[in-house]
């Protein structure tokens, strides 16, 4: 597959990268705790990054671009994938640490699970950045960096309240809401960001949930939860629901799908059980552009995804990591929402993107994120 999003990535951490249209003030590292030598070449300076599985499309894309953006500067670089297995991600933080990384890059499997090993990085003085997803429980996470991801859930609402004019229309409509793997601290804020936008819907009786499986509040988002974001998990669940709930003809309106990972086997399901692109497909939500989603959005499979384009956030982590080797002030644009139960971790947010079949060429291919050809266009 040809992605056009590493065609510049060498060599942008030293040009001072300017990323995302969020105002940002800075954090003061403390000078005790400095992840690296401010005196020390770049060479000289490991840089840990640790990513969850290689199963899903855009971790391979996080991962390679970071990786990328830190060699260009000079830096060391380790870069491990967990295959989704927790004990494997900590044994792979654990040698980090033992080669003398200065500074960890993490994207967690369970963010819950991590304080031990992160209690090793504190013994060693290195500085520790939450890549996308919230390490919880430990005071031991330095920065955070990620997406708006309650605007992310907000977008997908607002987009099924467009779509089925559910201001205006009588409805009822059919919903069938998903969320995603409970392990995964993004997915409340997904589903909350979507949730608060359709519950007044759901609590007025415009929207009604055939399988019952709504949510009474955001709170309870983990009982519809998909464990690990599997596909395969995602298409038993619908295929469940439209066999046990869908009899004599009637017909789901509208599914919420927090990811495309997601998306991907709701999309099978439906094939599975007769819906066909057209005018009474399913409204379909979604999120990262994945390359197998977009050509779904074309072939009118899925409706819409969120693209976090996410050379954004590699960017901004690189940068990140430059601040904290050079001992310079670290940029943050909030330091109040991402509570991880011990601390509110100071965070840099980026904008998310609504992209639709109309949109995929001005967004995703002028951009250069996906070629035409990767899109068959």
């Amino acid at each position: 597959m040809s992605l056009g999003w590493k065609k510049a990535a060498t060599g942008l951490v030293t040009a001072g990268l300017l990323v995302g249209s969020l105002a940002a003030c800075s954090q003061e590292r403390d000078s005790g705790s400095d992840g690296g030598d401010a005196s020390a070449a770049p060479e000289e300076t490991l840089v840990g990054i640790s990513m969850p599985t290689k199963s899903l499309e855009r971790w391979n894309r996080d991962g390679a671009h970071l990786d990328e953006l830190l060699q260009g500067a000079s830096y060391e670089t380790t870069l491990q994938y967990a295959d989704n297995k927790v004990d494997q991600q900590i044994t792979q933080l654990e040698n980090m640490i033992n080669q003398g990384a200065d500074v960890l890059v993490i994207a967690p499997i369970d963010g819950t699970t991590l304080g031990p090993v992160l209690e090793q990085a504190a013994s060693q003085d290195i500085t520790v950045i939450a890549y996308d997803r919230l390490i919880n429980d430990s005071e031991n996470v330095d920065y955070y960096a990620t997406f708006d991801n309650y605007e992310v859930g907000k977008m997908q609402g607002e987009y099924i309240v467009e779509q089925l004019d559910l201001e205006n229309a009588a409805g009822p409509f059919n919903l069938e809401p998903f969320a995603g793997s409970p392990d995964d601290n993004n997915a409340k804020f997904f589903f909350s960001g979507a949730w608060d936008v359709l519950k007044p819907f759901v609590d007025e009786g415009k929207l009604v949930v055939p399988s019952g499986k709504a949510p009474a509040s955001n709170d309870d988002w983990q009982s519809i939860g998909i464990q690990g974001w599997g596909s395969d998990s995602a298409q038993a669940e619908m295929e469940n629901r439209l066999n046990s709930f869908y009899g004599g003809g009637q017909q789901v309106d509208v599914i919420l799908s927090p990811n495309d990972s997601l998306a991907l086997g709701i999309a099978q399901a439906l094939a599975g059980n007769g819906y066909a692109p057209g005018p009474d497909y399913p409204v379909l939500t979604g999120q990262d552009a994945d390359l197998a989603n977009v050509q779904n959005m074309l072939a009118g499979k899925q409706s819409m995804t969120v693209w976090k384009d996410t050379r954004t956030l590699g960017d901004q982590v690189a940068k990140m990591v430059g601040q904290i080797i050079e001992g310079d002030e670290v940029q943050v644009n909030d330091e109040e929402t991402y509570d991880n139960g011990v601390k509110v971790v100071p965070t840099y947010l980026l904008p998310p993107v609504v992209v639709t079949p109309d949109t995929v060429e001005s967004s995703l291919v002028d951009s250069e994120f996906y070629t035409a050809d990767d899109l068959g266009l």
